[in-house]
């Protein structure tokens, strides 16, 4: 689709982890160790696991046991090793790592404060101590509903050290969808916060935990940490965060089976209630280190950014991505564009980011200031661009390449999932990329593209399937296999199916067009909506642009879609009309979308994420399904408008 725009120099390629992977196993090519890595998958991750020298309490007798079947495999058998051990302990106990710096957090307003290993672990034990002391048992559930504050982290790796489970909830929720992940997981506590600022304005949070405790019979008590120091209501079952860290006895982590669970991280769904994707010690963390420290090549003297909240996959990912692999974390409570439009590329210089994980959107966002505001800050220090949440189009990628790395930065494209505990595609830095393109699949993840008879297809829109089971693959839905099996396991017999639609190129190159469920098929031929969506964007008038299928009588389906103006441009049906036969150029006449609306934003996820479902809920007035993750519920009812008026 696009020409080769990134080529690694040779001496990168060597110093690369990868590279060093390789070299260590006898292996020469690349694509050699991708086929090792699925023909022989337990081979594979007991040569991660070893590399990345995790502290085991007990060696696993086997890497990998598939005698449940491939939805549920067991890695690890008999090993036991706790998460947080191997983020804090074993650098808090080097003299050489225990001042390295675990932890960089900036406020909506600019405040700055950092933790070393050291200091992150005190924290860690002391809270972990508190838990205890309060009759918090191995096997509970902890919901943390907090901002992108270092106590989020503290409680994340604490809960683990006590061999107690955490469910992360996005800061913006209200208590409705708190409640919902609170009831579902029977958490016994909640832990919030007083409130946070976020673009110069207090957002309030205690009031919401209060409703969403008052609607969850199992929470006990309610954890607060005191963010900004306002007044809020108490309740007999409150407890201040400050008195439960008080004691800093030296607690060591709880030696929990490999496969014990310590996260449930819940998913929104089209339909039903949110899906709680359960994630073990030895599952999420490896996954998520090896695909930062290996697929992204982050190193001990590296620091990782994911502009992200920790109630999204990329919040703990970040956290066990940088933690097991020695690096720093940078923690951002605000936004990009506040309180100027270069706030993120000051952030860059400010804590000499290295990893930078961004979405399209949010470049698309911040490009629409210019690059002067880029201009005004030393980018040196990146080293990788990362990116995840939705396909690419080509103008905002090379922004991103050209104005802001330079044209010597790789742009690294990373989809996988909550379910995945992190990538199945991603741009390999050990080859050239191309624009909005992926390289293939990351090692150990036996990936395929098929079609509707599950047979593999090149050239041509397919399935995104998994052929075999990989480290860090959900074990289930939280109390509800079936469901879990239904939504993966049940088209193919032992196939994974994502639900993501993907064209792998001949040459090599790999595109998702959309999720599947989002796919058009339009007078019979199959359109994912991104490929429509970067036709629409790369006129110079449209800054954003969604598309969704509705029934037609004629086609089958017809395309619908959504286009946000650049500033200044008037939406007028001479620009309507040019939009319509830009697309048909571009795609053919018989794809031309029946009707574009003109809308001042999409209906997005903080993290950038459009929502095509919601989109296509609200505009045929069907049922939306779980709205939790919805970052802008006044797109919805422009969107409905948009409707009433055609």
């Amino acid at each position: 689709m696009h020409k080769v725009a990134w080529f690694p120099e040779d001496e990168q390629i060597h110093k690369m982890r990868m590279h060093r992977l390789m070299t260590k196993n006898e292996i020469t090519d690349y694509d050699e160790l991708y086929q090792r890595s699925v023909e022989d998958p337990a081979w594979f991750w007991d040569e991660v696991v070893k590399d990345l020298h995790l502290k085991w309490d007990q060696p696993y007798s086997k890497v990998l046991d598939l005698s449940k079947g491939a939805a549920w495999p067991q890695w690890f058998v008999d090993g036991k090793m706790n998460v947080a051990t191997n983020c804090l302990d074993r650098w808090a106990d080097d003299p050489h790592s225990q001042n390295r710096l675990a932890i960089i957090t900036e406020g909506d307003g600019g405040d700055v404060q950092r933790w070393t290993y050291h200091e992150l672990r005190e924290e860690v034990a002391g809270f972990a101590q508190g838990l205890i002391d309060i009759g918090v048992m191995p096997g509970d559930r902890i919901a943390i509903y907090l901002p992108m504050v270092v106590e989020n982290v503290i409680a994340m790796l604490a809960i683990a050290r006590i061999g107690a489970i955490f469910t992360p909830c996005f800061s913006g929720y209200g208590a409705e969808a708190v409640a919902t992940r609170l009831r579902d997981c029977e958490a016994k506590l909640l832990i919030t916060a007083d409130g946070f600022w976020r673009r110069g304005k207090v957002v309030k949070m205690k009031e919401e935990a209060d409703r969403a405790a008052e609607l969850s019979p199992s929470v006990e008590k309610v954890i607060v940490v005191r963010r900004i120091g306002r007044d809020v209501p108490s309740h007999e079952r409150d407890i201040e965060w400050a008195e439960l860290g008080r004691n800093k006895k030296a607690l060591s982590s709880v030696k929990t089976n490999a496969n014990t669970p310590f996260m449930i991280i819940y998913t929104s769904g089209t339909t039903g209630r949110p899906k709680g994707t359960v994630h073990v010690h030895a599952g999420f963390p490896i996954k998520a280190a090896f695909d930062a420290g290996y697929g992204m090549d982050l190193r001990q003297e590296d620091t990782l950014f994911w502009m992200t909240d920790m109630g999204w996959m990329m919040g703990p990912w970040m956290v066990f991505g940088a933690l097991l692999n020695g690096s720093t974390m940078v923690l951002f409570e605000g936004t990009p564009d506040y309180p100027q439009p270069d706030r993120l590329w000051e952030l860059v210089e400010k804590h000499r980011i290295s990893h930078l994980g961004i979405s399209p959107t949010v470049i698309r966002t911040l490009m629409k200031f210019g690059e002067e505001w880029v201009e005004k800050h030393d980018q040196s220090s990146l080293k990788v661009f990362a990116s995840t949440g939705e396909p690419w189009n080509p103008e905002p990628w090379y922004w991103l390449f050209d104005r802001v790395g330079k044209g010597r930065v790789p742009i690294c494209n990373y989809s996988g999932g909550t379910e995945i505990s992190g990538g199945i595609l991603f741009s390999n830095l050990m080859k050239p990329i191309a624009p909005c393109s992926f390289s293939g699949p990351m090692p150990g993840m036996d990936a395929e593209v098929v079609d509707e008879q599950g047979q593999p297809v090149r050239g041509k829109v397919g399935e995104l399937v998994m052929k075999q089971p990989w480290v860090g693959m959900t074990q289930g839905f939280w109390k509800d296999p079936k469901r879990y099996e239904k939504a993966y396991w049940s088209r193919w017999e032992g196939i994974w199916v994502h639900g993501d639609w993907v064209h792998a190129e001949d040459g090599g190159f790999w595109y998702i067009t959309g999720r599947s469920d989002d796919t058009l098929k339009i007078a019979g031929k199959r359109l994912g909506p991104a490929e429509m969506e970067s036709v629409l964007v790369g006129h110079p008038s449209v800054i954003e642009a969604a598309t969704i299928g509705v029934p037609d009588a004629v086609k089958g389906e017809a395309a619908v879609c959504f286009a946000v103006l650049k500033p200044g441009v008037t939406g007028n049906e001479e620009l309507k009309s040019e939009l319509v036969m830009l697309v048909g150029e571009h795609l053919g006449k018989a794809l031309r979308p029946r009707e574009i609306h003109f809308v001042s934003e999409l209906p997005k996820t903080r993290n950038g994420k459009i929502l095509r479902r919601v989109i296509k809920s609200a505009y045929t007035g069907q049922d939306a399904g779980d709205l939790s993750a919805l970052e802008n519920p006044a797109a919805l009812e422009e969107l409905r408008r948009e409707k009433g008026s055609t």
